[in-house]
């Protein structure tokens, strides 16, 4: 399955949902997963538990999931599906378009810059937004977290995957095929920098410190002008 913007995979459940009652159901495990990963670990979350917070029996989240894991999986998705429409909802009402770069690097539109370079602090806000704010999210965030003795998932490909197909139109285009691959694993490396920093900014202030912010939004606009310029 694709997710609605053409983006990552979705991960399979055991039987989608056909009905809106159904649906409603599914949306209140996935609900109630997120807050009671605001109170426990992992370790300690469990399915009856999830069901008694949902109001469901326990057969309804066996309906969808095989285990835990396939639920927290499922709430990561989630989670960047929000992710995604909140930037684009953001970046709509603000107008910005990839034609508005041509005055940013001429200096026309002024210190802040305007078209990716805005899209990009859009991408910082709103992940901060949801790191503050979203239920389970400062958890699961985008890739639910396994125990030390599996293979660790790679949810950051996914997002770097996921934010490159969301901005395309604000990327410009005409690349031949070495600098789409370029632009990906500058994306990709974008993402990964931008993770291990803004970790360090919430391991400093609960809400986020501000400066670390302000010098990774620094630090992603002069690494990605080396390709999108």
């Amino acid at each position: 399955m694709i997710g609605q913007d053409g983006g990552v995979p979705i991960p399979p459940l055991r039987r989608n949902p056909v009905q809106r009652r159904s649906a409603e159901r599914l949306g209140r495990i996935l609900d109630a997963c997120a807050e009671l990963l605001d109170e426990v670990s992992y370790e300690e979350l469990s399915t009856r538990a999830v069901a008694e917070r949902a109001g469901v029996p326990i057969g309804s989240v066996y309906r969808f999931f095989s285990n835990k894991r396939a639920m927290a999986e499922a709430l990561a998705h989630r989670n960047l599906d929000e992710y995604a429409e909140r930037i684009t909802r953001r970046l709509a009402a603000s107008g910005v378009s990839a034609t508005s770069d041509a005055l940013a690097t001429s200096g026309a539109a002024g210190a802040g810059g305007g078209g990716w370079r805005e899209a990009m602090d859009v991408v910082v806000d709103e992940y901060l937004a949801m790191k503050r704010g979203a239920p389970g999210f400062a958890l699961i965030e985008f890739g639910h977290p396994v125990p030390a003795t599996e293979p660790p998932e790679q949810p950051n490909h996914l997002v770097a995957d996921r934010l490159r197909t969301l901005l395309a139109d604000r990327l410009g285009g005409g690349r031949d095929e070495a600098a789409e691959e370029r632009l990906r694993v500058a994306f990709l490396l974008a993402v990964e920098t931008a993770d291990a920093l803004l970790r360090l900014a919430f391991r400093m202030d609960p809400e986020g410190d501000p400066a670390i912010v302000a010098e990774t939004k620094e630090l992603l606009r002069a690494y990605l002008a080396r390709v999108l310029d």
